[in-house]
C-alpha cells in the first residue's frame, strides 16, 4: 500500500492511498466460497452450487461491499501509518487508476494541539444532592395527580379545576376561527393556556360566557393571532372538579408492585429518583468541566468543517423539536448556531484528548453497570441488554457514553472542584 499526505490548510490534509487490486479479488474470491458453501438455489444441491452461478448471483454485491470494507480498512491503515488524529468524518472519493491498482483520496481535519492538558488547572463546581423522604413523598403526590379523575360540578371555576370552554377571537384581520369556536380544555393554574385569558376563567360556571380584550405577543404560537390586539370571546362548557386516588393497596398495586405494600413502593419510588439524581448530576457536571475545558483552551484553531457540521445537527434538532410542537413548516439556519457548535465541538476534542493523553481505556465494569441500570428501568431488562449487545450501532453509542463519563468525572477529580449542595427538586430545575 502506497500513501502520500497533502496539508491543504492548517488542520486539513489530503491522503491518497493506492493498493494492490489483488487485495480486493483475494476478499471477494473468499466470500464468494463461503456463500457458495451454503447458498440453495433452485436446480441445484446446497454446496453443490458452481462458482461461476455463485459469481453471477452474488459477485456485484460481494465486490461493492468487499471495496467499501477494504476502503475502510486501508483508510484506517494510512492514518495509523501517518500518526494522524481525525477529527469528524472524512470525505473519500474513489480515483480512476491503472489496472490491478485501486485509489483514492480521503480528505478530513485533524485534531488540533492543544497541548498538555492539566485538570489541576481547571476550577470547577460539583453539584451534590441526596434523596430525602420529602422528595419521595413529593413523587407520590405527582403520581397521584397522574392519576386522578373529574368530577362535574355545578359552582364556579377554582384552580386545581378542568375548565372545558370554546373559544374564538376578533382581531383587526377577521374572525379566528372564521366560523364556529375551538374547543378545549385546561387545568385552573397550570398555565397551559395565555395567561391573560386564563385568569379570566376563575369564577366562571358552566354555560357562562366573558368577551376579553387582549394583546398577543409577536411569537404567539397561532400565527393568525401573533402580535394582534384581539377581543376573545370564552365560553365555559363544563367545570369539573380533580379526585385524587388514595395511596392504598390497589394505588400501589397499579405501578407493579405485586405486594401492594407501600414501604416497597417507596422503595422503588427512591430507586427511580436516585436513577434521576445520576443522570442529572453527570449532566451539569459534564457542562461544567465543558466550559472550563473551553474556557481555558479559546485560543486555539478548531477545524472548521467540523465546526459547520455540529452547527447543521443543532439546526435539524431544533427543526425536529418545532415541528413536533406543531410548527409543521419550521426551518432554521445552521449561522445561528455556530457559537454553540464551536462549543460542543471543542468539548468533544478536548475530551477525548484528555483520554489520549492520559491513556485512559473504556472500563468495562462500569459498561456492564450502565447497561444493566438502562435496562433495570423496562419491564423485561433482559431484553433490552439483549438488544442492544446485538446491534452494533446502539453498543458504540453506549460506549461512547460511558467513556465520556469516565472522563469527565476522571478530570473532576483532579480539578480545583467546590462543592455546592443542591436540594433534588433544585438539582431537577433547569438550568438558567
Amino acid at each position: 500500500m502506497q500513501v502520500s499526505l497533502e496539508n491543504t490548510a492548517n488542520l486539513e490534509r489530503r491522503l491518497t492511498v493506492s493498493l494492490p487490486a489483488e487485495r480486493l479479488d483475494g476478499v471477494v474470491g473468499t466470500r464468494l466460497r463461503e456463500i457458495g458453501r451454503t447458498a440453495s438455489i433452485k436446480g441445484f444441491r446446497r454446496g453443490k452450487v458452481p462458482a461461476k452461478v455463485i459469481e453471477q448471483r452474488f459477485g456485484p454485491q460481494v465486490r461493492n461491499e468487499a471495496y467499501g470494507d477494504l476502503i475502510r480498512e486501508s483508510f484506517g491503515e494510512a492514518v495509523r501509518q501517518q500518526n494522524l488524529l481525525i477529527a469528524g468524518s472524512p470525505e473519500i472519493k474513489p480515483e480512476t487508476a491503472g489496472d490491478g491498482e485501486i485509489r483514492f483520496t480521503a480528505t478530513f481535519e485533524v485534531v488540533p494541539d492543544f497541548g498538555t492538558i492539566d485538570p489541576a488547572q481547571l476550577k470547577i463546581v460539583r453539584a451534590v444532592a441526596a434523596i430525602d423522604d420529602a422528595d419521595i413523598d413529593g413523587m407520590i403526590e405527582t403520581l397521584r395527580q397522574q392519576r386522578r379523575g373529574w368530577d362535574e360540578v355545578e359552582r364556579g371555576a377554582e384552580p386545581g379545576d378542568l375548565v372545558t370552554l370554546e373559544t374564538h377571537a376578533t382581531t383587526a384581520s377577521g374572525r379566528f376561527p372564521a366560523e364556529g369556536s375551538d374547543r378545549g380544555a385546561t387545568v385552573l393554574g397550570s398555565n397551559v393556556m395565555f395567561a391573560e385569558l386564563e385568569s379570566q376563567l376563575a369564577g366562571m360556571k358552566a354555560g357562562e360566557q366573558r368577551e376579553v380584550d387582549v394583546n398577543f405577543p409577536a411569537d404567539w404560537r397561532v400565527a393568525e393571532l401573533a402580535g394582534q390586539a384581539a377581543k376573545v370571546t370564552l365560553s365555559v362548557t363544563k367545570i369539573s372538579a380533580q379526585r385524587l386516588p388514595d395511596v392504598d393497596d390497589a394505588f400501589v398495586k397499579s405501578f407493579g408492585i405485586k405486594s401492594g405494600k407501600l414501604d416497597q413502593f417507596r422503595q422503588e419510588v427512591r430507586a427511580n429518583l436516585e436513577r434521576e439524581l445520576k443522570g442529572n448530576l453527570m449532566q451539569r457536571l459534564r457542562a461544567e468541566v465543558a466550559e472550563k475545558l473551553v474556557a481555558a483552551h479559546a485560543a486555539v484553531e478548531l477545524p472548521p468543517r467540523l465546526i459547520e457540521a455540529e452547527a447543521r445537527q443543532l439546526a435539524a434538532n431544533a427543526e425536529q423539536q418545532a415541528r413536533q410542537q406543531g410548527q409543521a413548516n419550521a426551518k432554521f439556519a445552521p449561522e445561528p448556531f455556530m457559537a454553540a457548535a464551536r462549543n460542543r465541538a471543542a468539548a468533544g476534542l478536548l475530551v477525548g484528548e484528555v483520554a489520549r493523553q492520559n491513556s485512559l481505556r473504556l472500563d468495562p465494569k462500569r459498561l456492564n453497570e450502565t447497561l444493566q441500570l438502562i435496562a433495570s428501568t423496562y419491564e423485561d431488562p433482559q431484553q433490552v441488554i439483549d438488544l442492544y449487545r446485538n446491534d452494533p450501532n446502539l453498543m458504540s453509542s453506549l460506549r461512547n457514553r460511558v467513556m465520556e463519563e469516565q472522563v469527565i468525572d476522571w478530570i473532576a477529580e483532579r480539578a480545583d472542584a467546590t462543592e455546592k449542595a443542591l436540594s433534588f427538586s433544585e438539582l431537577m430545575r433547569p438550568a438558567a
